[in-house]
């Protein structure tokens, strides 16, 4: 019997600070700038300064990228345009920073880092620090039988909370959490239909590698079969992603929750960390106030789980390529919000700055009144 209780993060799991976040509001309307002239840019500072229970709020200095990775069994129907089984090609593109989001992170200087879970390759050939959290090779084929085991399940789970924990531990500040798998949007998309109670042909996108019309039908009719394997145990979360979710979601979602635990703001990428989000929320209702959705990806499935969890996309450039690719683009701006939020001085900060005394009239005409230090060459400012 397991001795994981998921009730546990309805109780672990608090709001952030209201009452920093309506302080930081109060500050907003002090600063130089009108309200709202910033846009989201405010709702971004405020999230933010909420999180931090800090105001003014602090700059992201540490941010990381956290990548969850596995093969899903799914993929054997040609649900997707990259063959069964190859997700350890593209993490070994990601690592030698080839994909889109190791030439974005890097530019920005955020590191990296891709957790295995499940893919479908000999562990020998990716680094120890990857595949050190592996629970199995590739998950089960979702239509016919579980991605999991019970125990597996739960050994994923832990392990998507210990690295959260490490995460937290090192000083990360934000996270952009994404995944690298072949057939994590057909599992995604059984999460949505199942916890949103719709129907397969609603959640069912064209994944990162866009797929023709006899691709499609085929993933939605896949989706449709592991729905009605779903739906008997939508009351038993872990159950439910052991039964149609695989290894690399299950870390995802334990990963989600324990974040929240920690107080650690995570960056939503795109359709399948919002199928772990959503299944999150099922487990502690206050736990997506943690969470910022960073794009819009197109992907109908990823709509349906933002609409019900209420989180409004940052951006909405279409980016389907998954990785943490759209959340990594999302970073600069929440950066800028803080930045702004933080250094922007209130209305009325620099009046008299420049006003000096009342002007020394008892010097003779022509003849200084002596040194005036009121204003200093840059860089002696305090020496005395």
């Amino acid at each position: 019997m397991s001795s994981l209780n998921l009730d546990d993060f309805t109780d672990l799991i608090e709001r952030p600070d209201g009452g920093v976040r309506r302080d930081a509001e109060a500050h907003r309307g002090r600063r130089i700038v009108p309200p709202g002239s910033l846009g989201r840019l405010d709702d971004l500072g405020e999230w933010l300064a909420a999180a931090q229970s800090s105001v003014p709020v602090r700059p992201v200095e540490r941010p990381r990228v956290v990548l969850f990775a596995g093969d899903h069994g799914i993929a054997e129907l040609d649900v997707s345009a990259r063959a069964a089984g190859t997700a350890a090609g593209l993490v070994r593109e990601v690592l030698d920073g080839g994909r889109p989001v190791s030439v974005l992170a890097r530019r920005l200087g955020v590191p990296v880092r891709v957790v295995d879970m499940a893919l479908d390759c000999d562990p020998e050939s990716l680094p120890e620090d990857v595949v050190r959290h592996r629970v199995r090779r590739g998950s089960g084929r979702i239509d016919v039988e579980d991605a999991l085991t019970p125990e597996e399940a739960e050994a994923a789970f832990r392990a998507g909370m210990a690295v959260a924990d490490e995460e937290a531990d090192s000083g990360t500040d934000l996270v952009v959490l994404g995944d690298v798998s072949v057939g994590g949007t057909t599992a995604a998309g059984v999460l949505v239909a199942a916890l949103c109670g719709t129907d397969a042909s609603v959640v069912t996108g064209r994944g990162g590698r866009a797929i023709d019309d006899l691709a499609w039908m085929r993933k939605c009719a896949a989706i449709r079969d592991a729905l009605r394997r779903a739906r008997p145990v939508l009351g038993d979360q872990l159950r439910l992603l052991a039964t149609v979710g695989g290894a690399d979601l299950t870390a995802m979602t334990g990963f989600l929750l324990q974040a929240a635990v920690r107080k650690l703001p995570v960056v939503l990428d795109g359709v399948v960390t919002a199928a772990c989000a959503l299944v999150a929320q099922r487990v502690a209702f206050r736990a997506p106030d943690w969470w910022l959705a960073a794009h819009d990806s197109g992907e109908p499935g990823q709509a349906k789980a933002l609409d019900r969890m209420a989180l409004e996309p940052v951006l909405s450039h279409g980016i389907r390529v998954g990785e943490g690719t759209g959340g990594v683009l999302a970073l600069p701006l929440v950066q800028a919000a803080a930045a702004l939020a933080a250094e922007l001085p209130e209305e009325g900060a620099g009046e008299g700055a420049g006003e000096s005394a009342e002007p020394d009239v008892s010097a003779e005409p022509g003849v200084a009144a002596g040194p005036d230090v009121s204003v200093r060459p840059e860089g002696l400012a305090g020496r005395e």
